[in-house]
């Protein structure tokens, strides 16, 4: 599994089948992000058949299907979206034209899988809430920080078991090695990739979001920098953000571009999980300084102090909840006003964020 570079982290678990060979087919269109191989490993791990795929970049095709050899490269995507037997779209295209791909997808009977950012306007938000309204489809958002990562997983079941009580602060930090040469050029055009607290801060939020239950947040104060790489005007390479929920819990955020070449893995991302009897820390990607391995999981409450590690243990659910939704028609693996919540929490926060020059 490639560690070093977050752009191509694919985490990788055990085959956990929710159905039966062919009976879940996904098309995968767009392959601008390395994410796009994270979240078909997911689908395929949970029982899914990837039926095609299609890029208009024939060397993005090919570099896919080393990984995924049985699938079927196509000429157009009208081929995956007009195909009846398909059920899902996988996409990760550039992040600004997220949003029009999952109208086609849905206008076509499909449910819809993007890379996160899922949009990176508001307008764009509106669209896809009214074309889900209207189609009944579902518009999934790989949030990987929570969805693909066990110490995040483990730490869902410590708080709906009770074990820090009511949950009153999350404090995410979302740090990525920006490995310059593998950057395409829209990365550097805020027009594209929609700017940091759009395309990182949307983790942050929507983690914020789901372990405190809030229905809905507000932005209080945001900011934004570009500190160390001043040879692309648009990139901004650190941000932050203050948000209160309609429950009263809070969240800081802190994302960033500067992680060290000194560092094992891609970022050492963390969360900080506040309850009213105890509290929760995560090292997601790696035990800085003491341990190479990742999904730690730290819990202080009033019996003790305690460490997990879960590497292996959990799995991730959400694939095959995912898979099981889009064939029973049913919401169990995610809450999509919840995720739609997330991404245009992000957008604000970007839109009015302060920046320092």
């Amino acid at each position: 599994m490639q560690k070093s570079d977050g752009m191509n982290y694919a985490p990788k678990g055990k085959s956990a089948p929710v159905c039966g060979k062919g009976d879940f087919r996904v098309g995968v269109i767009g392959l601008d992000h390395g994410h796009i191989f994270g979240m078909c490993n997911g689908l395929v791990e949970a029982g899914a058949e990837l039926a095609g795929v299609y890029d208009p970049d024939p060397a993005k095709v090919a570099n896919f299907r080393k990984a995924f050899p049985d699938v079927l490269a196509v000429s157009a995507e009208t081929a995956i979206l007009e195909d009846p037997s398909i059920h899902l779209i996988a996409g990760a295209a550039v992040p600004s034209d997220r949003c029009d791909l999952g109208s086609r997808a849905m206008d076509h009977g499909k449910d819809y899988f993007s890379d996160k950012p899922p949009f990176t306007t508001l307008s764009q938000i509106a669209s896809a809430r009214k074309k889900v309204a209207e189609t009944n489809r579902k518009y999934a958002v790989y949030y990987s920080e929570r969805l693909h990562v066990e110490a995040a997983v483990f730490t869902e079941t410590l708080i709906a078991d009770g074990a820090i009580g009511r949950v009153v602060q999350v404090i995410g930090m979302g740090p990525h090695r920006i490995s310059l040469p593998q950057r395409p050029e829209w990365f550097f055009r805020k027009e594209k990739s929609g700017g940091i607290l759009v395309d990182l801060g949307c983790h942050q939020i929507e983690q914020f979001l789901f372990y405190s239950g809030a229905k809905d947040a507000r932005v209080l104060a945001s900011k934004v920098a570009n500190y160390k790489f001043k040879q692309y005007p648009e990139l901004e390479d650190f941000g932050d953000a203050t948000l209160v929920a309609d429950n009263g819990a809070t969240n800081y955020l802190r994302v960033d571009w500067l992680t060290p070449d000194g560092l094992g893995v891609w970022g050492d991302g963390r969360t900080f999980v506040l309850g009213t009897d105890g509290y929760i820390e995560m090292r997601k990607y790696i035990d800085v300084a003491r341990g190479k391995d990742g999904d730690q999981v730290f819990l202080v409450d009033h019996k003790g102090e305690r460490q997990f590690s879960v590497t292996g243990r959990v799995g991730f659910p959400f694939f095959g909840a995912l898979i099981l939704d889009c064939l029973n028609r049913t919401t169990k693996a995610y809450s999509q006003e919840m995720f739609f919540k997330a991404a245009e929490l992000a957008v604000i926060a970007e839109q009015n964020a302060t920046r320092i020059e």
